[in-house]
């Protein structure tokens, strides 16, 4: 099955133009994740990976991320584009949000830009922002995109997409 694309309006972007095999490229848009009334990480200097069909996902660099709230995780996996994953859990008192964030320490070369930057899902926490705009968690419960209302789909994730 092949999906029919959602026009994008103006100052939109369809997933559907995004390139395969995906790119990082560095955005300047104003990401915040808050849990438990603490923001956990923000910046305005992430890179963002756009692949066909998924929305962005986007990654903060070290500093940005507040390190007091992140703990290594446990496993690991491997994309074949960017090299191999490790996991981050992020404690908030007595809260352990377990495999919420991954980074890649030793990307590929076509993503070195990445490297020890995190990516969080935005499902397990408060809230996450892009630009003000409340984040939408990509669906499927596996991928990390963040859905705004400057991207429009349909999205890898919901069912049926398996081999989009």
């Amino acid at each position: 099955m092949h999906p029919d694309p959602v026009p994008p309006g103006p100052g939109q972007e369809s997933v559907w133009a995004y390139p395969r095999p995906p790119i990082a490229e560095r955005t300047d848009r104003h990401l915040r994740i808050v849990h438990r009334g603490r923001t956990i990480a923000e910046t305005r200097t992430a890179i963002r990976t756009l692949e066909t069909s998924h929305p962005p996902t986007f990654y903060f660099p070290p500093g940005d991320v507040d390190a007091a709230v992140l703990r290594p995780g446990a496993g690991s996996s491997f994309c074949e584009w960017k090299g191999q994953a490790r996991y981050h859990d992020v404690v908030i008192d007595d809260e352990r949000l377990l495999g919420v964030g991954w980074s890649y320490p030793a990307p590929t070369r076509d993503f070195a830009l990445l490297r020890d930057h995190v990516a969080f899902y935005a499902a397990p926490f408060d809230d996450c922002f892009v630009d003000g705009e409340r984040v939408v968690p990509q669906p499927g419960g596996f991928y990390g995109g963040w859905i705004t209302s400057a991207v429009v789909g349909p999205f890898k994730g919901i069912p049926g997409s398996r081999f989009w």
